[in-house]
C-alpha cells in the first residue's frame, strides 16, 4: 500500500513531535517543579507554604500527561530507543518515579493535619518531588549527549554495560544542574504571575535571579564542554533515510566535537542557542523589572531554545553508544515501520490539537492568584 507521506518524511515527522512533547512537557510541568524545589526558601509561614503550593494545585496532575505522551512517543515511534533508554536507565527512572510519587501523597496529605511536623515533612517531600527529577532529567540529557553504555548484537538484543552511579560523571552533573536552574527560573517566573504580591513574590525573585545567572553561566560552560571537550559521534559513509530500521546498518564513530557539525551544515539552527541565551537574559530582565509576563515568557523562551539546542545538535542521533558507536540509535534507523507511524500521525493530528485545547480551557477558568485568605473560605484547596 503506497502512502500519501515517505518514509523519511515520517521519521522527521515523528523526530519533530518527539521534540514538541519533551519541550511542551518543560514548559508545563516544568514551572510545576521548580516551584516545589522552591518551596522551602520562598515561603516561611504555613499560610505562605499553602499559598505557594496552590499556584500549582489546579493544574499539576494536568501537566504531567505531556510527560506520558512523550514516553507514549517513544514507545509507538521509536521502539528501539524505548528499549534500550527504559532498560538501560531503569535505577534512574525509578529514582525520578519515586521522586514524583510523593508529589500526590504531598498535595493531597500536607494539609490533612495541623500538626507542624506533619506539614514541614510533606513541604520537604514536595521539594524533594520537584528537585530530584530536574536534576535527574538534565542527568539523562547529559549522558544521551556522552553516549549512553550499551550495545547491540547480532540479533538486535541490547546489553546495557552502566550502572546508577555512573551516570553522573562531571559534564551529566553539569547538565542536571542547568535543568535544575532553568526549572526554577521558571518557577520563580510563575509564582510572579500566581502568587499574590508580597514577601513571597519578592524571596521568589530574588531565587529566580540566582538561578538564572546559574542558568546563563552553566549553559555556556556546557556549550564549551561540548566545543572542546571528548563529545560528540559522527555518522561515516553513507545514509539512507527511507531504509529499513536496523541500526547495525549505519556506521557511527566517536568524533571530538561532532555536535557542533549542524551548526556548520545548516547554519539556522544556531537560533536555538541565541533563543536560550536571550529568553534567560528576558527573563531575569523581567525579574528585575517586576515585570511577571516578561520573566514567564523569557523562562520559556529559554527552555525552548536550551531544549532545541540539545536536539538540532544531535540530529539525526537519537541515543548515541559510547562503548559500541555502531549501534549507535538514529532518527533513520530506530523508527517502528512506514505504517507504524503514518497511522501513529493520524491519532496524533486528532487526538494532540484536543488535548491543548482542553488545557487551554482549564488554563483560562482556573486563572487567577492565589491567595493566603482564600483557605479560610475555600474548604477545597491544598
Amino acid at each position: 500500500m503506497e502512502l500519501p507521506l515517505d518514509y523519511a518524511s515520517l521519521r522527521l515527522i515523528w523526530w519533530g513531535l518527539l521534540g514538541v512533547l519533551l519541550i511542551a512537557f518543560a514548559l508545563t510541568d516544568g514551572f510545576d517543579l521548580g516551584v516545589g524545589a522552591l518551596l522551602p526558601f520562598v515561603a516561611k509561614t504555613d499560610e505562605e507554604r499553602r499559598m505557594v503550593i496552590n499556584t500549582v494545585g489546579a493544574t499539576w496532575e494536568g501537566n504531567q500527561v505531556w510527560f506520558i505522551l512523550g514516553g507514549g512517543a517513544i514507545f509507538a515511534a521509536w521502539p528501539f530507543v524505548y528499549a534500550v533508554s527504559f532498560s538501560g536507565f531503569y535505577l534512574a527512572m525509578f529514582l525520578v518515579l519515586s521522586a514524583l510519587i510523593l508529589r500526590p501523597v504531598a498535595f493531597k496529605y500536607r494539609s490533612k493535619r495541623p500538626d507542624r511536623r506533619w506539614r514541614a515533612f510533606w513541604d520537604w517531600a514536595l521539594f524533594v518531588g520537584g528537585f530530584v527529577p530536574a536534576l535527574v532529567f538534565g542527568v539523562a540529557v547529559g549522558n544521551v549527549l556522552l553516549g549512553a553504555p550499551f550495545r547491540l548484537d547480532g540479533d538486535l538484543r541490547s546489553f546495557y554495560e552502566g550502572s546508577l552511579l555512573g551516570l553522573f560523571t562531571p559534564f551529566s552533573l553539569l547538565c542536571g544542574l542547568l535543568s535544575v536552574a532553568m526549572l526554577v527560573l521558571h518557577g520563580a517566573a510563575w509564582l510572579g504571575l500566581k502568587a499574590e504580591r508580597g514577601p513571597v513574590q519578592a524571596r521568589a525573585r530574588v531565587f529566580g535571579t540566582i538561578a538564572g545567572v546559574a542558568s546563563l553561566a552553566l549553559f555556556v560552560g556546557g556549550g564549551l564542554f561540548v566545543a572542546f571537550g571528548d563529545l560528540g559521534f559522527r555518522i561515516v559513509g553513507l545514509i539512507d533515510p527511507s531504509g529499513m530500521s536496523n541500526p547495525l546498518r549505519t556506521a557511527v564513530v566517536a568524533a571530538p566535537g561532532a555536535w557542533l557539525d549542524n551548526y556548520t551544515a545548516a547554519p539556522w539552527t544556531i537560533v536555538a542557542p541565541v533563543l536560550g541565551l536571550l529568553g534567560t537574559v528576558v527573563a531575569l530582565a523581567g525579574l528585575w523589572r517586576r515585570s511577571e509576563p516578561l520573566a514567564f515568557g523569557g523562562s520559556s523562551l529559554g527552555t525552548v531554545g536550551i531544549i532545541s539546542t540539545v536536539g538540532l545538535s544531535m540530529f539525526p542521533f537519537i541515543l548515541p553508544s559510547s562503548i559500541d558507536p555502531g549501534s549507535s540509535l538514529t532518527v533513520w534507523n530506530a523508527s517502528s515501520t512506514h505504517l507504524t507511524l503514518f497511522i501513529m500521525l493520524g491519532v496524533t493530528i486528532v487526538f494532540l490539537p484536543l488535548v491543548l485545547l482542553y488545557t487551554a480551557w482549564v488554563y483560562r477558568v482556573l486563572w487567577g492568584r492565589s491567595s493566603s485568605t482564600e483557605f479560610k473560605t475555600n474548604p477545597d484547596l491544598y
